[in-house]
């Protein structure tokens, strides 16, 4: 049982607390027996070979980050064989090619497979038990995303052994990228692999964002959420915003590979800078997106080991939410030496030092909450990697504002400096804090903690060998040595340097060998039924409350932000039912959702149990995309064929039904066990995926109007024959609106409950029809116009709207299919509506993006010509 903190915490701050006076216990009697015994067995996690199936949050955490910290230990190994090729001058260990490749797949690998799923992983494992949700909303989602990525990320790693491995960075720049200077099959491995395990983020942050909005505990508003839960609202939301402009680039540069659209070709109105500033727009904001849920877990350690609550805790989540929008105007900090207009220059360099101004208020008030513990901070593991952040970190911003002076960057580009910068900024900033939680959550999911002296070890290893390593290296790149190369002459002064950073590297992964040992040793994790460990930190959060497979035993009232000190008996209440839905009143695995704001009880949520369909649905998407990537479309279409029937399997038992009515959840409330509309969970979900959807449109316009300002010669003017008669886009543009009419009217045709309604089915019918007619038209239209796709970039754009409006035309079909098909069967009417509301939504705004894009395509050349 959780234990509270003791009385030296009374000069603690007082914003957001209830008097306990207040306080009322919702079932202040004993619960009746058998009920503990329910939980267990509707929460029951599947054993043997069937864990795969399993959707429980901790299982699905703690696999998901396993896979991630696997793919940081085969990363950092390759890091290894890099800094032996350049321990010496002349050195042939590795050969030009298979460096390059190797430098490849460790960039990516770091950056995809390890920094950002590690993160979504602590999520996932993390969030539930600090909201005191019994799981995350969409819980097979979160068991999809972990599958898609295994089975993409081995399959992209394993590249490495076949000389199959991409050799053009991580960033892969073109032109060095496009088939006549990358010809073969390793390119497409990248942006086939990497695109698809993108999706799968996004769907992890889909599940984030509702998560942490609508399955709060009553009681905690937004003022009243953990700091970690702050970050991971704004990670998910910098990932729905950012990710979409890298997977359209990755969609770019795959077509152009494989059917010559010349989006990147200069000759054809193409430009290669197009492909960084789609790039760098997620790849900036991805190092924020690493960066913020790191501190959010530092702020609650802080917190905990000075046994108090935050100094400025309010403005830590104003940095939070300032770092995130910063992020976005920062990519060109990228491009300082591409030759863009010193405008731009001014600008981007401008916020690039701004960003560092939120940084700042975090690290200040992490430095003030431990010096007001007045000599109470307690040094452990945890502390000491918290403080080795700290260190770090700061240095590496240091270095960071240097590299945004524009004199600076031109001086330090593409040099060793810029490397020791960003391995400042990524180790200090997220692997660190990694650790630190590793040594501190562990107790929570682990029948044993590791070992706090060989964690000093740990610490002490990886401290010095990182400095070791990587300090060198910004004297390295003083000193003249690029970047990116595989050896160098003797006696231009980069010897001893290179050595010393190799020798670093060697005792840097010599820590990191040691923390495995011990991990092998003792981490035993709680994830087939058993309670977890007490609170062995004394922490005031939620995620220390008495659990077991079912998470906490009741649904605790929240009144304050650290509910452990401020409510001493909670624990003891929480682990005899005594607070919110002590039971399981319909029989299935449940949770309580809330409020977006203020945390009030709104209904119930029955979520799916243990499945293999997502497993299914996983593994051919996977497929599909990897058998493409080698050419092989017969079998990649029959994947996606399987995969669509898994879809369909999984979806269809999603929409229960308001038959289970109310329910009683203690303290005197009812909630109904069904909601439609925009309180639903799902309804927030497919707001979500919409946002997802514009902002890959949006970065699909960006590409468009750049082009157009870069190669205006290859746009068609007013008189143009390219352009299609006005006549074909007005009538495209009303079959779109007459196919949104039509689910509008389907809507309105829903029958009362318990009858069926073949009229709606109809109307969903016509309306996919419609879709599908006039996208057919727009296509048609052009090609009559002599538009080619791989004419010039002009064409290429044009079509690629068509590809964007297919895509999304597809998953629309899909959900007005299974819509069309309950209202037949009589699984939809006028309450039991929320599958023909996301297909309505999904609908809606597609019939929007496809009306934008015939304006822009037809309206926009007719316009600037």
């Amino acid at each position: 049982m959780a234990t509270s903190a003791d009385p030296s915490l009374d000069d603690r701050e007082t914003e957001s607390r209830r008097d306990p006076a207040d306080y009322e216990i919702p079932n202040p009697q004993p619960r009746p027996q058998g009920e503990e015994e329910e939980l267990l067995r509707i929460w029951a996690r599947p054993r043997g070979w069937r864990i795969i199936s399993a959707v429980n949050n901790t299982v699905v955490g703690i696999g998901y980050l396993g896979a991630a910290f696997l793919f940081f230990l085969l990363a950092g190994v390759l890091a290894l064989l890099m800094r032996t090729q350049l321990a010496v001058p002349g050195n042939d260990f590795l050969s030009q090619e298979l460096y390059n490749q190797i430098f490849t797949v460790h960039g990516t690998t770091m950056m995809f497979l390890f920094a950002v799923p590690a993160v979504e992983a602590l999520g996932v494992m993390l969030l539930p038990q600090m909201l005191a949700a019994r799981d995350l909303p969409f819980p097979r989602l979160s068991a999809f995303a972990i599958w898609a990525y295994v089975v993409g990320g081995f399959a992209f790693f394993s590249t490495i052994f076949f000389d199959l491995a991409p050799d053009g960075g991580w960033f892969m720049y073109t032109p060095l990228t496009l088939k006549e200077f990358s010809p073969g099959d390793n390119a497409d491995f990248w942006l086939l692999g990497i695109g698809f395990i993108e999706i799968s983020a996004i769907a992890g942050a889909v599940e984030i964002v509702v998560g942490t909005l609508k399955t709060r505990p009553p009681g905690m508003s937004l003022a009243k959420m953990p700091i970690f839960a702050w970050a991971m609202l704004i990670f998910a939301a910098m990932i729905i915003f950012a990710f979409p402009a890298v997977i359209l680039g990755t969609m770019l540069l795959e077509i152009e590979r494989s059917f010559g659209w010349p989006f990147f070709t200069a000759d054809k109105g193409g430009d290669p800078l197009l492909w960084q500033h789609l790039f760098w727009f997620f790849g900036h904001p991805e190092v924020y997106i690493i960066f913020l849920p790191a501190a959010g877990l530092v702020s609650m350690i802080v917190s905990t080991m000075a046994r108090r609550p935050l100094i400025g805790h309010d403005l830590i989540v104003v940095a939070l939410i300032g770092t995130g929008f910063f992020s976005f105007g920062l990519w060109v900090h990228h491009m300082f030496t591409t030759g863009i207009p010193s405008l731009s220059l001014a600008f981007f360099s401008a916020a690039s030092m701004a960003v560092a101004i939120p940084s700042g208020i975090q690290v200040f008030s992490w430095i003030a909450t431990i010096a007001a513990s007045k000599g109470k901070f307690r040094i452990n593991t945890p502390s000491l990697f918290v403080l080795g952040f700290l260190f770090i970190f700061t240095i590496g911003g240091l270095t960071g504002i240097m590299v945004a002076l524009v004199p600076v960057d031109f001086q330090v580009h593409d040099t060793y400096f810029v490397v020791a910068h960003f391995h400042y900024v990524l180790i200090g900033g997220m692997v660190f804090p990694l650790f630190a939680t590793f040594y501190y959550w562990t107790p929570m999911v682990s029948r044993n903690p590791l070992s706090e002296r060989v964690g000093r070890w740990v610490f002490w290893l990886m401290f010095a060998g990182f400095h070791i390593a990587f300090f060198p290296m910004h004297l390295t790149g003083l000193r003249g040595m690029p970047r990116r190369v595989w050896t160098y002459p003797e006696g231009v002064g980069w010897d001893t340097l290179n050595m010393v950073s190799t020798i670093g590297a060697y005792i840097f992964a010599a820590g990191v060998l040691v923390f495995v040992v011990d991990l092998i040793r003792r981490f035993r994790p709680v994830i087939t039924g058993g309670s977890s460990p007490d609170n062995p930190w004394q922490a005031g959060t939620l995620e220390w409350l008495p659990s077991d497979v079912y998470s906490t035993r009741s649904i605790p009232l929240v009144t304050s932000r650290e509910p452990l000190w401020d409510q001493p008996n909670l624990s003891k209440e929480v682990e005899e039912g005594r607070h919110f839905l002590p039971n399981a009143p319909t029989g299935e695995r449940e949770t309580i959702v809330t409020s977006a704001v203020d945390g009030k009880p709104q209904y119930i949520i029955r979520m799916p149990g243990p499945g293999f369909a997502h497993v299914a649905a996983a593994v051919f998407t996977a497929a599909f995309f990897l058998l493409l990537t080698v050419k092989m479309v017969t079998l990649a279409a029959a994947c996606a064929v399987a995969a669509v029937v898994a879809f369909l399997l999984w979806s269809w038992g999603l929409d229960k039904g308001p038959g289970k009515g109310e329910v009683d959840i203690g303290g005197g409330i009812s909630l109904p066990t069904y909601m439609s509309g925009p309180s639903s969970h799902a309804w927030w979900a497919m707001v979500v995926l919409i946002i997802v959807a514009a902002s890959l449109y949006l970065s699909y316009v960006f590409s468009y109007l750049y082009l157009w300002v870069v190669s205006p010669q290859v746009w068609p003017d007013a008189a143009s024959s390219a352009l299609p008669d006005a006549v074909w886009p007005l009538a495209s543009a009303g079959l779109v609106i007459a196919a949104a009419g039509l689910v509008l009217a389907a809507g309105r045709l829903l029958p009362p409950p318990g009858r069926k309604s073949p009229a709606v089915a109809v109307c969903l019918a016509l309306a996919g029809v419609l879709l599908v007619a006039a996208l057919g038209l727009n296509i048609w239209s052009h090609w009559q116009a002599g538009v080619r796709p791989a004419q010039d970039a002009y064409g290429a754009m044009v079509y690629m709207a068509a590809v964007l409006d297919g895509q999304l035309v597809l998953a629309v079909l899909f959900l007005l299919g299974v819509a069309a098909v309950r209202s037949v069967v009589g699984r939809l009417d006028r309450v039991w509506r929320v599958s023909y509301e996301n297909a309505a939504l999904l609908s809606w705004y597609c019939a929007a993006q496809m009306l934008v894009g015939l304006v822009l395509v037809n309206g926009f050349p007719r316009v600037a010509g």
